[in-house]
């Protein structure tokens, strides 16, 4: 079976003017352009494709590779707009086709938004939507406090940012625990903070305790040693100069502090920090 919008490891049936046609195995096959093919491929070579559909919505093989993947979520530039639909470029010849139903708000040329693809079952075209909550559950989760996840950072809110969990949950990370730039789209590391009795999940981006003291440690290490083995910090500095100085929190820098001071590393004294 030939799976459109996934990768499709095909064997080569035939060469003609066109490109080469590959197959499944099960009498179904599609056509590689030339341009795509490979240099040295040859009939019965192996070839790793990426299936969607052409501008005449037949089925077409590429071996580009695509920005989002069937039932995937990214971010993606919107390079054309007109009253029903939006489209995107999503890494391939023909951009992704995001009609105005499934648009939020109206989306704006050159503007770029994370979406869902999905395949519309009326047209078997491969689709992508900006109403990405119908596509996420929180009813059945997958993780639990603790666990170390994969996020996609999808947009800023009043609280802080909304992410999606391993491409399957919704979750939030508050602004005041956020130490380092972040955007739509970025994909990132971090770990199940907590899941209320709601099933609303909050995620942190830095390892949860003590464990996280290694590696910022070295942060303040680092930051002693290019600065002439002082730092002007202490108990008593505030929340906010410590976020702008080092970015992370209090708490994770008297952590990471009293780490250091464990190891003898370094001293505590009344103007700050110094680096034995």
């Amino acid at each position: 079976m030939i799976r459109t919008g996934e990768y499709n490891e095909l064997e080569v049936l035939r060469d003609t003017s066109s490109g080469l046609f590959l197959g499944d195995g099960e009498g179904n096959d599609v056509l590689l352009p030339g341009k795509y093919i490979p240099e040295g491929t040859k009939v019965g070579d192996k070839l790793k494709v990426f299936i969607y559909l052409d501008s005449e919505d037949r089925l077409v093989a590429t071996t580009e590779t695509p920005k989002i993947r069937l039932h995937g979520f990214a971010l993606l530039r919107t390079v054309m707009v007109n009253e029903i639909a939006a489209f995107m470029d999503w890494g391939l010849e023909k951009h992704l086709f995001v009609p105005f139903r499934e648009q939020n708000k109206k989306m704006e040329e050159g503007r770029s938004y994370v979406v869902f693809m999905y395949i519309d079952d009326q047209t078997n075209r491969l689709t992508g939507s900006a109403r990405l909550n119908r596509f996420l559950d929180n009813e059945k989760l997958t993780v639990r406090t603790g666990d170390e996840v994969e996020i996609l950072i999808w947009e800023k809110t009043d609280l802080g940012y909304n992410v999606i969990i391993n491409g399957k949950h919704k979750g939030l990370i508050y602004d005041n625990e956020i130490f380092s730039e972040v955007k739509p789209g970025y994909r990132l590391k971090a770990w199940i903070k907590n899941i209320r009795e709601d099933h609303k999940i909050d995620v942190i981006i830095q390892k949860p305790g003590y464990e996280a003291i290694d590696p910022t440690s070295k942060r303040i290490l680092d930051l002693l040693k290019s600065n002439g083995g002082f730092l002007a910090l202490s108990d008593n500095s505030s929340p906010e100069e410590i976020t702008a100085k080092l970015q992370m929190s209090k708490k994770t820098f008297k952590k990471a502090v009293g780490a250091l001071y464990r190891r003898k590393t370094i001293e505590l004294k009344e103007d700050g920090i110094h680096l034995v």
